[in-house]
């Protein structure tokens, strides 16, 4: 990495530094803005589970792993429903387990300990394949059709006012904050407060309410005869632990993660919790592992999982397997895809593409020229192609390299059909193509919407560089299709230009390299301490890499590990719109010019300027865009965005980025964040380095943080079949 001849920046020269202020905890996310003042805390705690990558095994006419657990998922269904049925009165707190319930205890630790194989407890005879099924037709002035099954995450549905009156009597009597009433009553639905009154717990369904905090609320209602082992309690926390673990990234859980979690916070009998949340529907169980074959004496993996993930990667598997095997050449005839005049790694894509239904494509930012020659290629046949990204500014870069802005999309406006196609009278996509950038920030939901809106005989390509931060939401997707070997995958042998190119590929197999810049493209600034790192930071941004480069700051993004911390986006942007845009904050804590992100979901990041705000809320320009975000929804959806969090930053580039290591972020480095963050920068590239040796150790030894998933084994084909074999060019 290059540096100035004194070892310090060839672009900037401090003068003076700060005192470090004491850290408020960091952590990268890019959901909603923490409000400060909130009635309850964000936080959590992250539940230990090791990543499930077990391979599954098929031979012959034995149905595939999803048919295998569709089955057993369903008869698991049924007998929850009988239970159910059976029940004459409420279980007491504490009380044993029996019948049902009791059968599926032993069947399972059974299981776990390897005395019983796992087909006598998950195998049941297989459906019949599954069909998707179109999504309705619109109707006119209706909109766009949603997908069939997998529809995309919302937030609390309005409540009724008398549900929020209800719920907050309830609230105040239990000696919780009454802001809490819309939220309970958006989650619980009309019989909100009676709900919450039988069962103080369920507050826990609400986005940052934490145990501690539902176990007050439950003894200020029930007194003492709420214990730490009632079941309305466990319950509750075996779900709240599994919403959790989808916000790092997990689909599932291993069993004995969440027994553990459980003992944790105190529950007597975690088994007992576990198996009553199973027999109560709250979870779902899953084999995962290899303990296929009876002899073996390889213990089974068993995994909880909540129903709208498990059904989501079900889904996604399915529609992938739909995609790959219903594949027609009626379409166009492989031979005529014309790949003269391309690169040889373009054309070994369009190669693949043209007598493949799904194909995995994956490079560096130079490698999204490849689906921009396929693109070209396709559309010159007549077929109705399009690329989707995951933010405005990749959808801008790929029309720019086409150029054809109508080829280019977003996710997001393709499904809500803002963008793109539209729907055809089947409620599918209208397209005959379509390749996906940025594929590892497809979340699992997000993708089977997206594969669901798919008509039979329609390819899709899933393009991305496997080096930068998965997404935001659970799951996986784009690592485990990769690993499953499910699909004919292309890697793109087109390097990265530049410093900053050679930079990023040697982080990408855990190289961290000295580079030479003679056009300080890649400047190292070393500082002692947080409150140093903010000084230098908005030095960089001011001054020295505008003058350097003939920038202005608005080309220039700051990007950090955490929103908290010493030198977190925080402490970053506040600095940052003391220099750059002062004022007094009059509209909520923003003024008009304020550079802003939008957040109207957990995973989509719109920057933006502040134009104004009345009444009806703040008005923000996102690239272009107007958007108006209501007063109650500013604090927790809009913050400054002179400096994001790498997941905030992913999809997008900018001429220059500052990448800020303060010594408090040195735990939340690995090396796909500092792959990401570094390689946001087109032109240039400062790093404000006070980590030590924390840097080239995340670099070299922490290559991902694991994720508990169940796509990889849903996907993975018989062995020795064509598809598994990988083609590169």
């Amino acid at each position: 990495m290059a540096t100035g001849a004194d070892g310090r920046s060839g672009v900037a020269d401090a003068d003076a530094t700060h005192a470090e202020t004491p850290s408020d905890g960091g952590g990268d996310s890019d959901g909603p803005a923490e409000a400060s003042g909130r009635p309850v805390d964000t936080g959590g705690d992250a539940v230990d589970s090791e990543e499930a990558d077990g391979d599954a095994a098929g031979a012959g006419a034995q149905p595939s792993e999803a048919e295998a657990e569709i089955a057993a998922q369903r008869a698991l269904r049924e007998r929850i429903e009988r239970r159910k049925a059976e029940k004459t009165a409420p279980v007491e707190a504490g009380a044993k387990l029996s019948g049902q319930a009791a059968d599926l205890l032993a069947a399972v630790r059974a299981v776990e300990s390897g005395a019983k194989s796992g087909d006598a407890f998950f195998a049941s005879p297989a459906p019949a394949p599954r069909r998707v099924a179109p999504a309705p037709a619109p109707t006119p002035g209706a909109g766009p059709a949603a997908p069939s099954r997998v529809a995309p995450v919302a937030g609390p549905a309005a409540a009724a006012p008398e549900a929020v009156a209800s719920v907050r009597a309830v609230l105040a009597e239990g000696g919780a904050p009454e802001a809490l009433a819309a939220p309970v009553a958006g989650v619980l639905g009309e019989r909100a407060g009676q709900v919450l009154r039988d069962d103080p717990w369920q507050l826990l369904s609400v986005p940052g309410v934490r145990p501690e905090q539902a176990d007050g609320f439950a003894r200020a209602l029930l007194g003492p005869e709420c214990g730490p082992g009632d079941e309305r309690r466990t319950a509750a926390l075996v779900g709240w632990l599994l919403e959790r673990a989808a916000v790092q990234g997990h689909t599932a859980l291993e069993s004995g993660a969440v027994r553990k979690a459980l003992a944790e916070h105190k529950v007597p009998d975690p088994d007992e919790a576990i198996q009553h949340a199973v027999a109560e529907g709250v979870v779902l169980v899953f084999q995962d592992g290899g303990a296929d074959d009876a002899d073996s004496d390889e213990p089974v993996e068993v995994l909880l999982g909540l129903d709208r993930y498990a059904l989501a990667e079900e889904s996604l598997a399915d529609g992938l397997a739909r995609l790959a095997s219903t594949f027609s050449d009626e379409a166009a005839e492989a031979g005529s895809w014309d790949a003269g005049g391309v690169s040889p790694s373009a054309a070994g894509l369009i190669r693949a593409v043209a007598s493949n239904g799904l194909v995995a494509h994956s490079g560096g930012e130079a490698a999204r020229a490849e689906p921009a020659s396929l693109l070209v290629v396709a559309r010159g046949l007549g077929l109705r192609a399009y690329a989707a990204s995951h933010s405005a500014d990749g959808r801008r870069r790929l029309a720019a390299a086409i150029d054809d802005a109508s080829a280019s999309v977003t996710v997001a406006g393709l499904l809500a059909g803002t963008e793109g196609p539209g729907r055809d009278e089947d409620g599918a996509l209208a397209l005959d193509l379509l390749v996906v950038l940025d594929a590892p920030q497809l979340d699992v939901e997000t993708a089977a919407g997206l594969v669901e809106s798919l008509a039979d005989g329609t390819r899709l390509v899933l393009s991305g560089d496997p080096g930068v931060l998965s997404s935001a939401g659970a799951g996986r997707v784009f690592a485990d299709l990769l690993a499953a070997r499910a699909c004919p995958h292309i890697v793109s042998r087109t390097p990265d230009p530049g410093p900053i190119g050679e930079l990023v590929s040697g982080i990408g197999i855990g190289e961290l390299n000295q580079v030479e810049a003679p056009g300080k493209e890649v400047v190292i600034v070393p500082v002692r301490d947080a409150g140093e790192a903010v000084h230098r930071t908005v030095q960089l941004v001011a001054d020295s890499v505008p003058r350097a480069f003939g920038l202005s700051p608005a080309q220039i993004q700051v990007i950090t590990p955490g929103h908290g911390g010493s030198a977190g986006t925080r402490a970053l942007n506040a600095a940052l719109k003391q220099r750059l845009n002062p004022g007094p904050g009059r509209f909520g804590g923003f003024d008009p010019g304020d550079r802003i992100a939008h957040v109207p979901a957990p995973g989509r990041t719109l920057p933006g300027t502040v134009v104004s705000a009345d009444a009806d809320g703040l008005h923000l320009d996102c690239e272009g865009t107007p958007v108006v975000v209501p007063k109650d929804r500013v604090e927790t959806t809009v913050r400054h965005a002179w400096a994001l969090t790498a997941h905030q930053a992913t999809g997008m580039r900018w001429p220059a980025v500052v990448v800020v290591l303060p010594g408090d972020a040195a735990p939340a480095l690995s090396r796909p964040w500092i792959y990401t963050a570094f390689s946001r920068g087109e032109r240039h590239l400062s790093v404000v380095h006070g980590v030590d040796q924390a840097l080239p150790r995340a670099v070299t030894e922490i290559p991902d943080r694991p994720r508990t998933t169940r796509l990889r084994t849903l996907l993975q084909p018989p062995a020795e079949s064509p598809a598994a074999q990988e083609s590169a060019s």
